[in-house]
């Protein structure tokens, strides 16, 4: 019988380097990942067949242009947004609204468009979040020619997973998320069994695939891990009048 070679001291070398590279006070920038860079895509352009589509039958329409009976402000009470020109836009100091109703597994459908004027550069253009449950980001940003951390720029699993492509359209341009999204799974101890898990389709084109969400969206340190039920659907204020429109749900 051979004798099994373990390369003991390069397992010990590389936990060494490894170790070594762990931050000794997290920051922000802690998290941050800035190479590599995801590959620009053009999305394709709209088609007048199928495009002013309406929901599924089956969907529940949470803005169709008309109010915000559906949302309410995150710190309770009335949503605090504007609606103009059939849109929700974010109103800068208000705080995020989200939905008066709670999800458990979901399919998503949602558009929204930053700022046509640009200002600012990085995570100052056109910044707003999609929460599933209120807790996990999918990150809205202009991300059209605007460098920044590749697991912060649109369509990234905010501070955890950088989208497969930057499919990104122009500032003031209307752009679509499509989300399949599953709930995690908690043990009656509180231990997540199985995380959550979300496909995105950015304008059409592919840039989650079925990716394990790590935990909760924490801007400062790893994400961390709280057992939890269902939750409503969250739209963050982060000071840009990010709008959004034609928002439905399809529960799973």
């Amino acid at each position: 019988m051979k004798k099994l070679f373990i390369p003991v001291l390069a397992l010990t070398a590389t936990f060494t380097v490894q170790a070594q590279l762990q931050p000794k006070k997290m920051t922000p920038e802690s998290s941050e990942v800035w190479s590599p860079e995801p590959r620009l895509v053009t999305p394709g352009a709209p088609s007048t067949a199928v495009s002013g589509f309406t929901a599924p039958s089956d969907a529940i329409v949470l803005f169709d242009g008309r109010n915000l009976d559906e949302w309410e402000s995150v710190k309770g009470g009335r949503a605090g947004w504007n609606v103009a020109e059939n849109a929700i836009i974010t109103a800068p100091g208000k705080g995020g609204i989200q939905t008066k109703r709670d999800f458990g597994d979901f399919q998503l459908h949602i558009e929204w468009r930053s700022p046509a004027e640009v200002k600012g550069n990085s995570q100052g253009r056109g910044n707003s979040g999609v929460f599933m449950q209120g807790l996990y980001e999918l990150q809205v940003l202009d991300s059209y020619d605007n460098r920044t951390y590749s697991n912060g720029q649109a369509g990234s699993i905010y501070k955890q997973t950088m989208p497969l492509v930057n499919a990104a359209k122009k500032p003031g341009e209307w752009q679509t998320y499509d989300v399949a999204y599953t709930a995690p799974r908690f043990n009656k101890d509180g231990m997540m069994l199985i995380p959550p898990y979300i496909t995105v389709f950015h304008n059409g084109v592919l840039i989650q695939n079925h990716t394990a969400i790590q935990g909760h969206t924490d801007y400062i340190g790893r994400p961390t891990v709280k057992p939890h039920g269902r939750g409503p659907l969250m739209l963050q204020d982060h000071g840009n009048t990010t709008g959004f429109r034609n928002v439905w749900i399809r529960e799973l």
